[in-house]
């Protein structure tokens, strides 16, 4: 089969110049979310990272980065009067952000920058 041949779904890259985060939901905030008497969430600044409070429970917002970008598609069609389908990029996602409650955020210790020469020799010291 030769690289030139036309015979899978065309791609095509049609940004619409909006910015897109995907939000890890924690599962039992994703179950108050979808029960249906769903709270009102609000945000809030703290020095060290944005709060997302629910009634019960708040989250600290952690931006997680990723070497595999995600790219989300959206089906297209050449027009209205041909049948032919195909996919458009409308972004491309190389972070996400993860919730995580509070609580369990203040307890973990901040880790420590170090090089990797550091890593390597500077345990015995």
């Amino acid at each position: 089969m030769s690289s030139q041949d036309n015979t899978g779904i065309p791609l095509s890259h049609a940004p619409d110049g909006t910015g897109y985060k995907l939000l890890e939901l924690p599962p039992e905030l994703l179950e108050l979310l979808e029960s249906p008497d769903a709270p009102t969430l609000t945000l809030h600044p703290s020095p060290t990272a944005a709060l997302l409070k629910t009634p019960s429970t708040t989250y600290s917002l952690r931006q997680k980065n990723t070497s595999n970008a995600l790219i989300l598609l959206a089906p297209t069609s050449d027009g209205p009067t041909t049948a032919a389908a195909g996919l458009s990029t409308i972004a491309t996602v190389h972070e996400t952000i993860e919730l995580v409650p509070e609580a369990e955020a203040a307890a973990a210790p901040a880790p420590k920058a170090r090089g990797k020469w550091h890593e390597k020799f500077g345990r015995g010291r």
